[in-house]
């Protein structure tokens, strides 16, 4: 009895959906976690997903620097859903990039050129759509934020493919 094409390609669809969402849970979960510090170091702890949960759900409410915007759970349960959300997404176009690299070199620059578009993805739509949330938030925070996301990411995904080669 010989397996069907089909039949030997759905482990790997798995697999790469099961990378995908390990790599952007560990994402989310790296700026969630930065910006817990930063917000506990400055005594305004999940400041940053009140913040942007009202921004993004409350658009009419006034954006408000943290000592005037008290902690609000729905924002934080809300924004904090969607930027799970948003970061398996991530890690899953990531996934299937880092899968590609491994048949084709030359596909690993696509992982660097996806990862660059990421970091500085937030911080364009952000500056078009909602310059506003920049002026209480810190675009070097996010900035960072993004940076440990990615290396975090590429650290996992380093340990899960160790032969993923790029050529120029």
């Amino acid at each position: 009895m010989t397996d069907s094409p089909r039949a030997s390609a759905a482990p790997r669809r798995v697999r790469i959906s099961a990378e995908g969402i390990t790599a952007g849970i560990i994402g989310g979960a790296t700026v969630a976690f930065w910006f817990l510090v930063l917000d506990s170091l400055h005594r305004h702890p999940l400041y940053t997903p009140t913040l942007l949960g009202t921004a993004i759900f409350r658009p009419a409410a006034p954006i408000a620097p943290p000592e005037a915007l008290p902690v609000s759970a729905p924002m934080v349960i809300l924004f904090t859903a969607l930027h799970g959300v948003i970061f398996v997404g991530i890690g899953e176009i990531a996934a299937l990039l880092v899968r590609l690299a491994e048949k084709n070199a030359n596909y690993a620059f696509g992982v660097v050129l996806f990862l660059v578009i990421f970091l500085s993805g937030f911080l364009f739509v952000t500056m078009v759509f909602a310059a506003h949330v920049l002026d209480v938030l810190s675009w070097q925070a996010v900035f960072v934020g993004n940076l440990l996301a990615v290396a975090a990411m590429g650290l996992y995904f380093k340990r899960r493919h160790p032969n993923v080669k790029m050529l120029p």
